[in-house]
């Protein structure tokens, strides 16, 4: 392929595309014995953190496209046509004709807290139960290296989700890299606790998205700082989100932090996806490092502002303003 046809995407984003449903406002234990419980509301939305990375990349301007793996029924039809709705293509995702759609439960635990404050949660703490359907069997052969050639950024997320996946992503960004452009990764959590495999795929990482928990067990403990600092020894750019707390990188040099922008959250679900998207669109906007810290630390912070991963996504002048630049 002539390099001049490779430029057709800013940002091609690979992995996981689900419906949430959010209940909020759920008792800590659901009473069983067929009992019914009323909550406070439920909203049926974009799940999966690439789906809402991706999301939340065009809503900031970017030409972006989508690979996942859906499954031939209503779910996933419900994902494919939110995803388009909000300008991103998914002409290359799977439909799988033998698997559903991965499903997940997002329980927000209740009742609302009326003095969180502006950076609090207005809920307390949330359990995500996920049906993983055909998540784990997205695999590399499944993204088309005529798409892979085509981006200037290429994300995936959820790494412990997808193994097939996880398996052939060294050799996927080691492509992108040759291509000549940039490989970001948001592993997400491992439900395992092990969080092993990753050494491959770091190798040929540019930008490292963690929250500060997920850093931390990535890069062995002591406390983010150090954390930062270590994983930028292994060859990566450490973006760290730390919530209310901001955001955190280690450029090879020094720390470099950046606060998060003060909002009167409804529903935290996918903000750090958001984050992903100001950082992504940000950097290849040409902003230094600090400032792109700021720009996404506004995308994640704003999105809070309504449930779900997608409702609230900053457009670029949005998070322009709320971010100073």
């Amino acid at each position: 392929m002539k390099r001049e046809l490779c430029a057709m995407y800013d940002l091609l984003v690979i992995g996981d595309a689900n419906p949430d449903v959010i209940l909020s406002g759920v008792p800590r234990v659901p009473a069983y014995g067929q009992r019914e419980e009323l909550v406070d509301t439920g909203v049926l939305t974009v799940g999966g953190s690439g789906a809402i990375m991706a999301c939340g990349a065009a809503r900031l301007g970017l030409r972006t496209a989508f690979v996942g793996r859906v499954g031939d029924d209503e779910a996933g039809r419900f994902m494919l046509s939110s995803l388009e709705a909000r300008g991103v293509d998914v002409s290359a995702c799977v439909i799988d004709p033998s698997r559903p759609t991965a499903m997940t439960v997002v329980l927000v635990e209740g009742p609302v807290v009326e003095d969180a404050g502006e950076q609090g949660d207005r809920h307390g703490d949330r359990a995500i139960l996920t049906a993983p359907g055909c998540l784990p069997y997205l695999s590399g052969r499944d993204v088309p290296r005529k798409l892979l050639a085509s981006a200037r950024h290429v994300h995936a997320a959820s790494f412990f989700l997808q193994p097939r996946l996880a398996a052939d992503l060294p050799s996927l960004f080691s492509a992108t890299r040759a291509n000549g452009a940039v490989t970001s990764l948001d592993t997400n959590d491992d439900p395992s606790g092990a969080w092993a495999g990753l050494d491959g795929v770091l190798a040929e990482t540019d930008v490292l998205l963690p929250n500060e928990a997920e850093a931390l067990a990535i890069s062995g403990g002591g406390d983010v700082r150090d954390a930062a600092r270590d994983l930028a020894a292994r060859g990566v750019l450490p973006v760290v989100k730390r919530g209310q707390d901001g955001v955190l990188s280690w450029d090879g040099y020094m720390a470099i932090d950046a606060p998060a922008v003060p909002v009167t959250p409804v529903d935290t679900v996918g903000a750090g996806d958001s984050f992903d998207a100001g950082f992504v669109a940000a950097r290849l906007r040409g902003l230094p490092l600090g400032a792109a810290l700021r720009f996404a630390a506004a995308c994640g912070s704003l999105s809070a502002r309504a449930a779900g991963g997608t409702a609230a996504q900053a457009t670029w002048e949005e998070a322009e303003s709320a971010a100073g630049i």
